[in-house]
């Protein structure tokens, strides 16, 4: 009970949020278009969690594979938008901010809907199809979704379909961890809708927009890397 009140207080704050802002610009009336996709998936999340129907869904998923079926390709999937966005920078797509922009809002947006994901998690008692805890909502799809709707905003005004692209990692993302058994359809559509929700007011909001230390300097590039379970950061300069 406790957890669905949290999630409808969210859901509640974004739609009142985008109603609010509706009366004052076209600007913020684009907030409004981009909250509804989001709420749509946590509403839908919030009405069929711990459901017949989801138990019956994800049992016909998990027999369609074989109950012995294992993969972690999602692990590496969820990156995908973020490795995407930096090889785009590097091939010179034009993108709406800096590079050293764009890890600010990636970092600040995964900080924020994986924060939120975890909270939820730690005060809900779901458990897993595979009988594990903390399944509402999926931490995967939270952040596969977070890095997706980056992506998207740096690039849907010079490349929409790598804006996009970054949406069907994520969706994929979301599929393996129910055939993986590791999750509900549930847990997916509301980590999703809290990865999209959050990122789009992170890029609406712009925090510490003006801290950009490398933005006059031209021939530095700084990309965050992830090899072997180890993350790092890979830096140029060129000549």
């Amino acid at each position: 009970m406790k957890i669905k009140l949290i999630l409808v207080l969210l859901l509640s704050s974004i739609i009142l949020n985008a109603q609010v802002i509706k009366r004052d610009s076209l600007r913020k009336n684009n907030l409004l278009k981009k909250s509804i996709l989001p709420a749509s998936l946590i509403g839908v999340g919030l009405i069929i969690n711990k459901s017949t129907f989801e138990k019956t869904f994800q049992k016909d998923i998990r027999n369609s594979v074989g109950t012995n079926y294992r993969t972690n390709i999602e692990d590496y999937l969820a990156f995908a938008p973020v490795a995407q966005m930096y090889i785009a920078d590097i091939a010179g797509v034009k993108s709406k901010n800096h590079w050293f922009d764009q890890g600010k809002y990636l970092f600040i947006s995964n900080l924020f809907s994986v924060g939120i994901t975890e909270l939820i998690k730690k005060s809900n008692h779901k458990l897993r199809p595979n009988g594990l805890p903390d399944s509402f909502p999926s931490g995967h799809s939270t952040v596969a979704f977070t890095n997706a709707t980056v992506l998207y905003h740096e690039f849907y005004n010079t490349s929409p379909t790598l804006a996009y692209s970054g949406y069907a990692f994520a969706t994929t993302v979301g599929a393996f961890r129910m055939l993986n058994n590791k999750h509900y359809l549930s847990d997916v559509l509301v980590g999703a809708g809290i990865g999209i929700a959050v990122t789009n007011l992170v890029y609406y909001f712009q925090p510490l927009k003006n801290f950009n230390p490398f933005k006059k300097v031209k021939n530095v590039s700084f990309y965050p890397s992830y090899n072997d379970n180890t993350y790092g950061f890979y830096a140029s300069y060129q000549f």
